[in-house]
């Protein structure tokens, strides 16, 4: 399923680099999300968002925005990952991938002759109303912290 802009966001409770359940309903009234899908921790591309994300986490902050990223990746990795880099941006594990096929960012790509299933990094900028403000499949790491805090901007 892919989500389209104006759908409820599909809600959800995952765990983050901590093991402490993140709930996405606690955010309902409250904050706006900038939910990001990415391939795997530590990698290049991967690494270079969540710090672009990093960097601008005060100025999505003053905008009542918090940055949630997903991947299927286990807790430890995501605190190893974290600590490695001095990430702020909240790491939520979905090894099930239930959030993963939730949010449409599933796909099937061939690696050394097998199928594998990956994430397509993608993004969704979730109000406060939990509605769907920007559904982005397919992004490209480099700036695109940056181009969702405009998109924020341009929210409020």
């Amino acid at each position: 399923m892919v989500l389209q802009v104006g759908m409820e966001a599909p809600q959800f409770v995952l765990p983050d680099a901590d093991m402490e359940d993140f709930d996405s309903s606690a955010c309902l009234g409250k904050k706006n999300i900038v939910l990001y899908f990415y391939p795997k921790d530590d990698t290049p591309g991967c690494t270079m968002e969540a710090n672009e994300f990093t960097k601008l986490d005060d100025k999505f902050a003053q905008l009542d925005t918090i940055i949630v990223g997903v991947s299927r990746d286990e807790c430890l990795s995501h605190a190893d990952f974290r600590d490695k880099y001095g990430l702020s941006v909240l790491l939520l594990s979905d090894v099930e991938s239930k959030v993963c096929k939730k949010y449409g960012v599933l796909y099937d790509k061939e690696v050394e002759g097998h199928v594998k299933t990956s994430i397509k990094r993608s993004t969704f900028v979730i109000d406060k109303q939990g509605k769907v403000r920007h559904a982005l499949y397919g992004v490209h790491a480099h700036g695109h912290a940056q181009e969702m805090l405009f998109l924020i901007k341009e929210m409020q």
